[in-house]
C-alpha cells in the first residue's frame, strides 16, 4: 500500500480494485473458494498481521491447537496465552479472555482493533528479535516477568514455537505457569507431529 499515492481513501479504493481484480483473474481457477487479502504497508503492523495469517492458515491442524490452547489457558487460569513461531515469532494461535486466535467468533481484527492493545503481539515480537540480536542470535530458554498488574512467562513449548503465558492473578507464580509449560509439552508436541490427543469433554 505504500506505493500508492494519496491519503487514506485513496489507498482503500486502489486496495478494493486491485481485490476485485484478483478475484475476477482467479476464479476461473479456484471457483466459489473465497480469496483472502491483506493491504500491507512497512510503516505499521499490518505486514506482522498478514504474516501471521498466512503461516496460521499453512497449519492443518490449527483449530484443534488453539482448542488445546484454550484448555490450557482455563488450566493456567491466564488472561492470554500465545503461541510463536520460534524463528519469526509470528502469531501461530492465541487463547484468552477476550477469544481465540482461529476460532469462529474470536479472531484478532486484520486493522487491528483489538480492545486490549492492538500491537501488543507486534511490540513483543520486536522486542524479542531485538533481543536476540543484540546477544548474537543466541537461542534463549525462557524469560519471565513480574510486574504489580501481571506476571508472564515465555518458554519453549515446542521444538518450533514459544508459548506466553501472562496471568494477572496476584497469587499466580511464574514458576507455577513455567511447570504448567513442562507439563504441557508432550501434548503439543504430539499436535506437531499429528498425533492428536483428544480433548476432555467439558463437565455439564
Amino acid at each position: 500500500m505504500d506505493l500508492v499515492s494519496g491519503g487514506k481513501q485513496e489507498k482503500e479504493e486502489a486496495y478494493k480494485r486491485k481485490v476485485r481484480e484478483l478475484e475476477t483473474r482467479a476464479k476461473p481457477i479456484m471457483g466459489d473458494t473465497s480469496l483472502r487479502c491483506f493491504g500491507t504497508s512497512i510503516w505499521d503492523q499490518s505486514l506482522y498481521r498478514a504474516w501471521s495469517r498466512i503461516v496460521h492458515t499453512l497449519i492443518p491442524n490449527a483449530n484443534l491447537l488453539a482448542r488445546h490452547l484454550s484448555m490450557f489457558c482455563t488450566i493456567c487460569d491466564a488472561t492470554e496465552v500465545v503461541l510463536f513461531e520460534r524463528t519469526t515469532f509470528l502469531i501461530i494461535a492465541r487463547s484468552g479472555r477476550s477469544g481465540e486466535f482461529g476460532e469462529q467468533g474470536g479472531d484478532i481484527s486484520d486493522s487491528g482493533d483489538d480492545p486490549i492493545n492492538p500491537e501488543r503481539f507486534e511490540k513483543i515480537s520486536e522486542l524479542i528479535k531485538a533481543f536476540k540480536l543484540s546477544k548474537i542470535q543466541e537461542q534463549f530458554q525462557s524469560l519471565e516477568m513480574r510486574f504489580p498488574q501481571f506476571a508472564c512467562l515465555l518458554d519453549v513449548l515446542t521444538p518450533n514455537t514459544y508459548v506466553m503465558v501472562i496471568t494477572s492473578h496476584p497469587n499466580i507464580q511464574p514458576a507455577l505457569l513455567k511447570l504448567n509449560v513442562r507439563l504441557a509439552r508432550n501434548k503439543f508436541n504430539e499436535l506437531q507431529a499429528g498425533r492428536f490427543p483428544s480433548i476432555p469433554a467439558s463437565p455439564t
